[in-house]
């Protein structure tokens, strides 16, 4: 055996060790392929119902267990806001939480979508901390995925705890464009570690927060996280240039959730 064969051999092993190890690097841990039909599967998803402006003056009121607000369908999982009246609103839509049932602490958080589009549509894929009773901001938020159909085309990630949030206008914050999310999938990931929260749109990185070590006002992201899915109506943000009363029913589709540790 010569000693270039040996080289190639010895180069060979080494890249096929390495490229098994980042493989390996995370282990799904849990997932939502919606291959069925009919309501989200109960073993992985609750409902936030009401409509009482959700904080931030909504114009949805979210419903529970409600085939035309949320359903699986052809291997995809639909979130639909109609406009309809319900109690004391005019618009109703679903918010899906896995909080009980999908409480991760660090981790990849894969969910592929397609967003919808117009004036008053607010879409989002986030997290809150599992705790009981929340307290916001403190206890944290990190927004994997927002569109306000005003600025249609950018997708925008945040992260909100209590040093750093959008009331006090200090929020951290990053947007990127996406021309087709109302047209394509993509799929929307965060990469959580105790040090940094990162946030990508299929492979690219366009948003970054470290952890400070000043304490739990600036990292409230070493605790227990669940996932969020909804499209709300209007809204403090969502309505800024209006809502757009011609555009309903919109949806959010997903192909999939899948959690890796």
């Amino acid at each position: 055996m010569t000693k270039k064969f040996v080289l190639l051999f010895i180069t060979v092993i080494l890249s096929t060790t390495l490229f098994a190890q980042k493989a390996t690097k995370w282990k799904l841990v849990w997932s939502d392929e919606f291959n069925y039909t009919g309501l989200p599967d109960s073993t992985k998803w609750n409902y936030d119902v009401g409509g009482e402006g959700w904080g931030n003056n909504e114009l949805q009121y979210y419903t529970s267990k409600k085939l035309s607000n949320a359903r699986a369908a052809g291997g995809r999982l639909v979130i639909e806001a109609h406009k309809e009246k319900q109690g004391n609103n005019n618009y109703t839509s679903a918010r899906l939480v896995t909080k009980g049932k999908g409480d991760w602490k660090y981790g990849r958080i894969e969910v592929k979508a397609k967003l919808p589009k117009g004036r008053g549509t607010w879409p989002a894929i986030w997290m809150l901390a599992s705790t009981s009773p929340l307290k916001w901001p403190d206890d944290g938020e990190i927004d994997i995925m927002e569109h306000v159909g005003f600025h249609q085309g950018y997708v925008h990630a945040s992260v909100h705890c209590k040093k750093y949030n959008h009331v006090i206008h200090t929020q951290k914050t990053d947007t990127l464009q996406v021309p087709d999310c109302s047209t394509a999938f993509h799929v929307y990931a965060l990469e959580w570690t105790a040090e940094t929260t990162s946030i990508f749109v299929d492979k690219k990185k366009y948003f970054t927060f470290k952890n400070e070590h000043t304490g739990h006002d600036a990292w409230p992201f070493d605790q227990p996280f669940h996932l969020l899915l909804n499209i709300a109506v209007g809204g403090n943000w969502g309505a800024q240039k209006g809502v757009d009363e011609k555009i309903w029913p919109q949806r959010l589709e997903v192909d999939y959730v899948r959690v890796y540790q």
